[in-house]
């Protein structure tokens, strides 16, 4: 039987400039994130659909989602296989295409970690483990696009 995780978060609309919706540039597209004792998390859209610039936008959440989950996953594999990851970055880039009715979908996330272990005699382990990693993630596993990888191991 499968283990059930439950999630639960507020999104609370900021913007409303005292006449809600009645137009497409009568409001703000500013929004918090809260989830009990954590710090709020300032959202907009993205800037190309009226956004605010300075906050983040769901499109860079999802990105960061994949990524971290990604990294999550990569570093319990590696402390399984004795392999001491002692740096991880990752500069993830996605691709999201919107359509003529305003709809979209990403199309692909490419997730660019750079890993660096101490034992370079591990170097091809440490690289397979990302494709482990990959099928083993959360959130990958629930995205319809591509989440591709592009890994360097120092």
């Amino acid at each position: 039987m499968a283990k059930i995780h439950s999630y639960q978060s507020s999104l609370i609309w900021t913007g409303n400039r005292g006449e809600g919706t009645k137009n497409y540039k009568s409001y703000d597209r500013s929004y918090n994130i809260r989830v009990e004792g954590k710090p709020v998390i300032a959202g907009s859209s993205d800037p190309a659909f009226m956004g605010n610039p300075s906050r983040y936008n769901p499109e860079e959440l999802f990105l960061f989602s994949l990524s971290s989950c990604h990294m999550l996953w990569y570093l319990h594999l590696c402390s399984e296989e004795g392999i001491i990851v002692i740096d991880y970055r990752d500069e993830a880039i996605g691709e999201m295409e919107e359509y003529k009715d305003g709809s979209g979908a990403f199309i692909e996330v490419i997730l660019k970690p750079e890993v660096t272990i101490s034992d370079p005699q591990k170097k091809e382990l440490a690289l397979q483990l990302h494709h482990k990693a990959n099928q083993m993630c959360f959130i990958a596993n629930s995205c319809k696009c591509a989440v591709k990888h592009e890994a360097l191991i120092h």
